[in-house]
């Protein structure tokens, strides 16, 4: 126990330590309804990096907050595991802080895709509860389902979830195919619509 505390400690360590404090901190106040869970939700992915990285990695309608929380947590017994095993029993003097560097951006490598995969097997179990019942889009691959008026509106589901419905607003050099795939891209809470790019175009790309 007193090995597991001081590695806790020890630089890279104590960063996660840190922030898994005040996440754990956070997650107190969202239970007793004090913090919101969307706290680092957007309307957009354009110029959001924070969202936009997330959605890269695999946690498209996953909760940011809980997105976060999974991956420092991995990424923190990975990095407990190396100061234990590896770091505690080498000479490294003032070497210790860009190793530790290192070992940081290694175990945030590792724990991502891990921690993605484990979000995407839980995801939809976690909507069936509150207050997880408030669903984050952006980064979804939707099917265009049918098409009004002049075309930019349209209606889709999301991928492998037929009983969903989304509203889609659409560029008029864009415009949506029924059965074709689009990503959400973009939420326009004033008109109840959701911006969708072709899914054959790279998120970065429908940054315009």
């Amino acid at each position: 126990m007193n090995d597991l505390l001081h590695a806790a400690t020890q630089f890279p360590t104590i960063v996660f330590t840190l922030l898994l404090g005040l996440l754990a901190l956070y997650w107190l106040l969202v239970i007793i309804r004090l913090a919101p869970l969307e706290l680092f939700e957007r309307d957009s992915l354009k110029e959001d990096h924070l969202a936009s990285t997330l959605v890269s990695l695999g946690f498209a309608g996953v909760p940011a907050t809980l997105a976060l929380t999974v991956i420092l947590t991995i990424a923190a017994v990975l990095t407990v595991a190396i100061e234990l095993l590896v770091l505690r029993w080498l000479p490294l003097g003032l070497i210790r802080i860009p190793v530790g560097v290192l070992v940081l951006w290694g175990t945030l490598v590792m724990a991502s895709p891990v921690a993605a995969m484990l979000c995407q097997a839980l995801h939809r179990g976690l909507h069936r509860y509150r207050p997880f019942t408030r669903r984050c889009l952006l980064g979804q691959t939707v099917v265009v389902t049918e098409r009004q008026g002049a075309g930019e509106q349209a209606f889709a589901v999301i991928d492998n979830e037929p009983t969903s419905r989304v509203k889609l607003l659409s560029k008029s050099d864009a415009l949506p195919v029924q059965g074709e795939r689009r990503v959400l891209v973009k939420y326009l809470p004033e008109e109840g619509l959701t911006a969708a790019y072709p899914s054959r175009r790279t998120l970065k790309r429908g940054f315009v």
